[in-house]
C-alpha cells in the first residue's frame, strides 16, 4: 500500500524535529545526575576555590551534584579540549578563564577552536591584579614608574609566571600603551615571582591581589597601582593604572561555559542560578576575600565579552610577537 504523500511528509518532519524535542525533553528535567565541572588548573588556588563555591551552590540549589575536577596542564588547554569534546547535553562544563581568551591566539596548534566549540554561559567574578615594586626600587608612582622606564629602557625587570600568564600579558599591554620597554622575566608559577621579588632579585611585577595583598599591608612590597579600569575594593587607596594611562583595563576573570550545542534552556537555567548566587551576600564576601567582585554577565553578554577578549589580547600577542617556548 502506498502512503499518501502528506502523511509521508508529516512523519518525516517529525522525525528530523524528534532530537529537538527530545533536547528540550531533557532540559526540562535538568539535572538528573551529578554534572562534571573541569576546572584547568590545579586545587587550592583562586580559580579552584571559585569553581568550588559555584559548584556547592549549584549542587544545593538544583539537587545534584556538581563535582569539581581539575585537570590542570597547558595553561588550562587540557581541561578546555575535554569541556569541548564532550557531548553538549549539559553534564560537562568548563569554568572559563581569562587564559581561554589568551591562549587561542598564544598557541598555534590547539584541536579546538574556543569561540566555535564552546559557549559562555555566565560571567561569575572578575580581578586586577597590581603593579608593584620591590622596596628598593626608587618609585611610588605610575608616572614615576613609567619615567623611570623611559629613561632606562629594558633595565627593570619584571617577574612573570611565564608566557601569556595574565603578569605577563598586562605588563605587555602596559608596555604597549605606556611606551616603556621592560624585561620579563619568566618564573614556573607565580610563588617564584614573588620570592624573587622580595629578595630583590627582580624589580616588579603584576601581582595576584590575593597572592601578595598581605606582603603589601605588611609594608614589605610597594603597589603603585591596580591593574582595573576602576580602583579595586581590596586596596581602594590605591590608585588604577586608567588614571595616568587612560583605557588601560586587565583582569583576570571567571565564568562558565558548555559544549557549543548545549540545549538553550539548559544554558538559561545555570545562569539564572549564577545570577542568583551573585546577588548573595555570602557570596560576594567570600569573592572580596579572593580580592575579586562579581561579574554578573547572562549567556549572550558573557559570550560577547568572550569574543572581545580573545581579540584584546590577540592585538597584544601579536604586537608583541609572544610565543610559547
Amino acid at each position: 500500500m502506498k502512503l499518501a504523500r502528506r502523511t509521508f511528509l508529516h512523519l518525516a518532519t517529525g522525525a528530523v524535529a524528534l532530537p529537538t524535542v527530545a533536547r528540550q525533553g531533557r532540559a526540562q528535567t535538568y539535572p538528573t545526575r551529578s554534572v562534571l565541572l573541569l576546572v584547568g588548573f590545579a586545587a587550592g588556588g583562586p580559580t579552584d576555590i571559585c569553581a568550588r563555591l559555584i559548584s556547592d551552590w549549584l549542587s544545593k540549589r538544583l539537587g545534584r551534584q556538581f563535582i569539581v575536577e581539575n585537570r590542570s596542564g597547558a595553561a588550562s588547554n587540557i581541561a578546555t579540549e575535554a569541556a569541548a569534546r564532550a557531548e553538549p547535553d549539559g553534564y560537562t562544563l568548563l569554568l572559563v578563564t581569562s587564559s581561554n581568551a589568551i591562549n587561542s591566539t598564544l598557541y598555534n596548534d590547539l584541536k579546538f577552536n574556543f569561540i566555535r566549540d564552546m559557549v559562555g554561559i555566565a560571567g561569575i567574578m572578575q580581578a586586577p591584579s597590581v603593579l608593584e615594586v620591590n622596596l628598593s626600587v626608587p618609585i611610588k608612582t605610575v608616572p614615576e614608574f613609567i619615567a623611570y622606564a623611559k629613561a632606562n629602557p629594558g633595565k627593570i625587570y619584571m617577574g612573570t609566571a611565564g608566557n601569556g600568564s595574565p603578569p605577563h600579558m598586562f605588563g605587555e599591554l602596559f608596555k604597549t600603551m605606556a611606551g616603556v620597554s621592560l624585561t620579563e622575566v619568566g618564573y614556573r608559577g607565580g610563588v617564584l615571582t614573588l620570592v624573587d621579588l622580595l629578595a630583590g632579585q627582580v624589580q616588579g611585577t603584576f601581582g595576584s591581589i590575593p597572592a601578595t595583598i598581605e606582603y603589601i599591608r605588611a609594608g614589605r612590597l610597594r603597589p603603585l597601582a591596580v591593574t582595573s579600569a576602576k580602583r579595586s575594593a581590596a586596596l581602594p587607596d590605591i590608585p588604577a593604572i586608567a588614571e595616568f594611562v587612560p583605557g588601560y583595563d586587565a583582569v583576570g576573570w571567571i565564568g562558565l561555559g558548555a559544549p557549543k550545542g548545549t540545549p538553550q534552556p539548559i544554558i538559561d537555567m545555570l545562569s539564572g542560578e549564577i545570577s542568583a548566587a551573585l546577588a548573595d551576600p555570602a557570596m560576594k564576601a567570600r569573592f572580596a576575600d579572593l580580592g575579586a567582585e562579581p561579574m554578573p554577565m547572562a549567556s549572550a553578554a558573557f559570550s560577547k565579552f568572550i569574543g572581545d577578549e580573545t581579540e584584546k589580547w590577540a592585538k597584544v600577542i601579536r604586537a608583541g610577537g609572544i610565543k610559547i617556548e
